[in-house]
């Protein structure tokens, strides 16, 4: 019997980390699921998975500590399966415009959108000895210069140029991409009616379904001749 392969997803526990679990689960890939504090969403979510036939484990670890990255990386190793694809999608978003923000808002973006893939990275490509896939989630803010996200924003650029650098680094053998969504999901620091105004500028006029995102990921995984490369998903976004 086959051993199934090893996925790890950060920040898995709900929203489009959630979503990219559950892809992979259909997939048959066997899920380290990672989350920093949604402990009852988490097991929820590792019960979903459950139920289509995989393994699941929920692994809490604060990703801005980075000894707790070598913890996550110790219960991944006790899971008995091949490391062969990570998604980084735990981020943070800190409100603040740049003559404002505090320095907390300013190193708890960094240390989680930038600084822990890194680190992630570093422990992946000791264990993906017959190769894997990396994928950054980053954002089409990237690209943008959002006045009041400067320290999110700069890290998700950041986050991009790691992305080329990795692919790089890692070659043949680890592939590293990117994804950049676009309107999603509303977060918790725009109104319901921001978010409309938002959507309405968009050339498709609509924000991305959950499964645009995911297929997203599936064709990376399946094309093999892609590396280093950010693909974005945002309806237009990028063209306003």
């Amino acid at each position: 019997m086959t051993t199934p392969a090893l996925a790890l997803i950060t920040g898995s526990a709900h929203r489009l980390g959630k979503a990219f679990a559950l892809s992979l689960a259909r997939m048959g890939y066997a899920i380290a699921l990672h989350h920093r504090g949604s402990v009852m969403e988490a097991e929820r979510t590792a019960e979903e998975i459950r139920a289509l036939g995989v393994d699941c484990l929920p692994i809490r670890a604060d990703l801005t500590v980075p000894e707790k990255i070598d913890f996550l990386f110790s219960l991944v190793d006790e899971i008995k399966a091949p490391l062969k694809i990570v998604v980084n999608s735990a981020a943070i978003m800190p409100v603040g415009k740049a003559r404002e923000l505090e320095l907390k808002d300013w190193d708890s973006a960094l240390d989680l959108n930038l600084r822990a893939p890194f680190l992630i990275a570093q422990h992946a490509a000791k264990r993906m000895n017959d190769g894997g896939l990396i994928v950054n989630i980053s954002d089409i803010g990237a690209q943008k210069a959002w006045s009041r996200y400067p320290s999110y924003t700069v890290s998700k650029a950041g986050l991009d140029s790691l992305t080329k650098m990795l692919a790089r680094a890692l070659a043949p053998s680890i592939r590293v991409n990117a994804i950049a969504p676009g309107l999603i999901l509303p977060s918790d620091v725009v109104t319901e009616e921001q978010w409309q105004r938002l959507v309405e500028r968009l050339p498709l006029k609509r924000a991305a379904k959950l499964e645009e995102l995911t297929t997203t990921l599936e064709f990376l995984i399946k094309n093999e001749y892609i590396t280093g490369q950010t693909i974005v998903v945002d309806g237009g976004y990028s063209l306003i």
